[in-house]
């Protein structure tokens, strides 16, 4: 049998040396692999991406006629647009969309629902059998809790009804999708803590079931895939609670699998042990678990955050680092050549830079920062201590690319600030009248990688064409490069990001490779010019949030699961170092990972937990591990394999199987398999669930929790990465397809299943202040039977708006909106209205389109496409869609 230094990675033995005699002499007998060479660290802190704005009272809101004949009437005052804050679902998980809402006084007033933030890190560790993940469960109520703890028995207990739906006769409600996923009910005694928070939260884990099946034959009579749905780094929005921050470096973990202590360990032996909930070994307390080292005193073991709450952050003491952590880095390649400069682009990127200098993560000032330029050469820049003046080096030889000074091309960004903005004021006029046409981009991204890879960090890269010129053009199929390079950024612990602008073919999908295989993000903007405004807006925004967004360094990530739970396959941007470690150089906020989860063997235990790990160094140099745990009950009835469903998290997991699939496959075998996948959950529940009674050939029967999945498989199979057309460029398909396997639920849902409101006629509520937040109007189904002549509609996906007006819109509507005299004065297309705001989580800044209802066919079309319940082109409506999965059923 291989020695554990012998079962590491290359080049990790002398490393594991180093730890083991650590180990050995602290009196573990597990054994870990040591961080990579860098150490290792996503971020966990909070990205404010802006604060909402105050509440106000409101004069009752103007209500436009039904026809144009009416008469208009409100109160008095200018009317105005306005996307209010759109607080979301009632039970605290994700937001929706953005609220518009027109007022005669003030703006809506925003509330920000309510998180909790647990904090975690995984840590890396490669114990076989044990290596798992877990699922995500909602902070429960106080109350709740007491109903859990009084009435939920072990599995098979009656804890989840099972209510039948027939989608024949209930057409989508989008109102369902805000509806909480099914309640998680644990056995009663199954967590030692009261807390609603001691098992996460949907926006941090989620699960596809939250009841796991005793046996894989439970499972796979049910067809519902069981997977994990994880954004350990979601961002915090005012009012969120943070994720505690444990410390005190005490830090209690199994000998045997090496989860951490939580809140459904058991305390035996008159506390002085815990036995743990994943493979129950008995373990020590350490002896400084009941000390509050603050105060110099004996302390309350049952206040600690790790036992109350299932997302913590540990401070990670020294055993946890190969090297001390870091600072961050950032390298910004900017392409300025000739496309590049006409388009605006190098102005727009260069001014955002400096203006979110002061954003930046610098807390501890060790922060770095180097610009590299490159058309079909490489421009540096030295930045020497004592001078405000930067010189320019410049390599054509991009065949042996080389750094043509040992230092001062990557500076401390305190120290070097007004060097710095100096450089971004001159870059645009150095290369204002550049005619060179190509991109040297491969060249630079080796240049970039020699210059920080000693540290690790952030390569920013800003293209505006394919690349053309030395390693890496892309002239040519079939190039290796890139997957080949995002490898080896990985092992240095550098993370890429792609800004792409081309108005031509760039081949997204190839460059897509770099941020996926390093845990960065991939952001596009076809035919950018910077000439209008909504374009240079858009970018400026979304690359200001980039610049501004705590990164976490150096992470490792592993999911945990219980006996008989098994982490079987991964999917997101990250690279798979062992079987079960994810690497991920610099783990960007609110990006999500899916993880499929196979039953080795029958499970006898009353609940499961799952727990991910993710160690990691902030961007303000700490080391830190952040933690997420998850308890489900398990059940042998398959009635409660179906009631305890999340559609919402299967969804997800559909977009990341489809996308999958369509790389190893075609795109024909990702729709098959999404829509099989689809028909056998049906044909599952219409075997085992429904009676075959008179009435069983009339009904295409589902669980109530489940009915809107027929839906969302529709939205993904109508959404533009998956969708059948040969008139979708490869590349808007490309970036598609990243956004699928990225988003978190809250962005995804809108994304296969836009949000649709009506404008002129809400209720007078909508924009005010409720229990849960802003009231919003109420979301209509994406059909255009719901349009009317006269009317205004808001219809948005995340990442694209559109603001249908009827071409009989009453005129003081336009003119309260739009400040024109008619809808005859009105044009269509991209545009930008005052008081628009993001109200979801991420960097995104969707551009606004005025469509009107007799304006430009294509506009027209493209956001009719939105309302995918219609049928468009091939594609079905949800009609025949619900037709044709009855037809597969009932031939079954």
């Amino acid at each position: 049998m291989a020695t554990p230094a012998e079962q590491l990675p290359p080049g990790w033995a002398a490393e594991w040396l180093t730890w083991n005699a650590t180990e050995t002499a602290t009196g573990r007998t597990q054994w870990e692999p040591p961080a990579p060479q860098g150490g290792v660290a996503p971020y966990a802190d909070n990205a404010p991406t802006g604060s909402p704005p105050p509440a106000h009272h409101h004069a009752k809101r103007r209500q436009y006629a039904a026809g144009q004949t009416q008469a208009y009437y409100g109160g008095g005052g200018e009317a105005i647009l306005d996307p209010g804050y759109l607080a979301g679902q009632a039970d605290s998980t994700w937001g929706s969309a953005a609220l518009y809402a027109w007022q005669t006084h003030a703006a809506p007033g925003v509330a920000q629902p309510q998180y909790y933030a647990p904090t975690t890190e995984p840590e890396y560790i490669n114990q076989p059998g044990y290596g798992q993940q877990q699922p995500a469960t909602y902070g429960q109520p106080v109350d709740n809790l007491a109903n859990q703890f009084g009435g939920m028995g072990i599995a098979g207990q009656k804890g989840f009804q099972l209510y039948t739906t027939n989608l024949l006769t209930s057409p989508p409600d989008p109102r369902d999708l805000q509806i909480p996923p099914p309640e998680i009910r644990l056995p009663p005694n199954s967590c030692i803590s009261p807390s609603p928070t001691a098992n996460s939260d949907p926006s941090y884990q989620r699960c596809t079931l939250n009841a796991i099946p005793t046996a894989s034959s439970l499972l796979g009579k049910a067809k519902i895939p069981l997977a994990l749905i994880l954004t350990p780094y979601r961002s915090l929005k005012e009012g969120d609670e943070p994720v505690p921050v444990i410390t005190d470096t005490v830090i209690a973990r199994c000998r045997r699998c090496r989860t951490y202590i939580n809140p459904y360990v058991q305390f035996i032996d008159g506390g002085n042990r815990w036995r743990c909930c994943m493979c129950n070994m008995t373990n020590e307390v350490p002896q400084l678990f009941d000390w509050d080292q603050v105060r110099n005193q004996p302390g309350d073991r049952w206040a600690r955050a790790e036992l109350n709450h299932s997302v913590v952050e540990f401070v990670a003491p020294t055993e946890y680092m190969v090297r001390p952590p870091q600072p961050a880095v950032y390298i910004f390649l900017i392409d300025v050549s000739n496309t590049a400069v006409q388009s605006g682009m190098v102005a727009t990127a260069t001014r955002t830079i400096k203006e979110n200098l002061d954003r930046i993560p610098d807390e501890d000032g060790r922060t770095k920062v180097a610009i590299i330029c490159f058309d079909t050469s490489l421009y540096f820049f030295s930045l020497p201590q004592g001078t405000t003046e930067a010189s320019m080096l410049v390599v054509s030889d991009i065949d042996d690319v080389f750094l043509p000074k040992p230092n001062d091309l990557l500076v401390n960004l305190a120290e070097a600030r007004e060097s710095m903005e100096n450089l971004l004021d001159k870059i645009g006029n150095m290369f204002q009248e550049n005619s060179i046409i190509g991109s040297a981009l491969g060249p630079a991204l080796q240049a970039g990688f020699k210059l920080m890879s000693p540290i690790g960090g952030k390569i920013m890269v800003l293209s505006s064409s394919l690349p053309s010129a030395g390693a890496g053009g892309l002239l040519q199929a079939a190039v290796p490069f890139y997957k080949t390079f995002a490898i080896e950024c990985s092992r240095a612990q550098v993370s890429v990001d792609m800004f792409l602008f081309s108005s031509a073919y760039q081949d997204v999908a190839t460059l897509a490779c770099l941020p996926h295989y390093t845990s960065g993000q991939t952001y596009y903007y076809p035919a950018f010019n910077a000439g209008r405004a909504e374009d240079a807006i858009k970018f400026a925004h979304e690359f200001g949030e980039v610049l501004a967004m705590p990164i976490m360094l150096e992470a490792v990530m592993r999911v945990r699961a219980s006996r008989g739970l098994r982490m079987s396959s991964f999917h997101g941007n990250f690279f798979v170092r062992s079987t079960d470690l994810l690497a991920m150089p610099a783990v960007p906020l609110d990006q999500s990972y899916a993880i499929e989860i196979q039953i080795e063997e029958t499970i006898n235990t009353p609940f499961v937990v799952f727990q991910t790990a993710v160690l990691h160094t902030t961007c303000y140099g700490e080391r830190r591990i952040r933690v997420v745990t998850m308890a489900l009950p398990t059940t042998s009835s398959l009635s409660e394999v179906f009631a305890s469903a999340d559609q919402v998290a299967i969804a997800t997991f559909f977009a990341n199987k489809a996308v999958e699939r369509s790389l190893t496959h075609k795109l024909e075998d990702a729709r098959d398999l999404v829509q099989k996948s689809l028909i056998d959950i049906l044909i599952a529940y219409k075997t085992s669930m429904t009676s075959g009674g008179a009435g069983a050939s009339a009904q295409l029967a589902i669980s109530e929790n489940l009915k809107m999945l027929p839906v969302l498989t529709l939205g993904l199979l109508k959404n533009v990465g998956v969708r059948q057309s040969t008139q979708i460029p490869p590349d808007l398909r490309a970036y598609a397809q990243a956004l699928l396997t990225s988003l978190p639920s809250q962005l995804l849902i809108p994304y296969l299943y836009p949000t649709f409101y009506s404008l002129h006629n809400m209720p007078p509520e909508a924009g005010e202040i409720g229990e849960h937040g802003v009231i919003l109007p109420p979301p209509l189904p994406l059909t255009s039977e719901r349009l009317e002549r006269h009317g205004l509609y808001l219809i948005e996906d995340g990442q694209t708006m559109f603001l249908w007006v009827g071409r009989d819109a009453v005129p003081q509507l336009v003119a309260d909106v739009f400040d024109l005299p008619s809808y005859d004065a009105l044009r269509g297309g991209k545009t930008t209205l005052r008081k628009i705001r993001e109200m979801r989580r991420g960097p995104y800044y969707p551009h606004l389109y005025i469509v009107k209802e007799d304006g430009e066919p294509p506009l027209r079309l493209w956001a009719l496409s939105a309302l995918i319940q219609d049928r468009a082109d091939v594609l079905p409506s949800y009609q025949q869609f619900i037709s044709t999965l009855k037809e597969k059923v009932s031939s079954t």
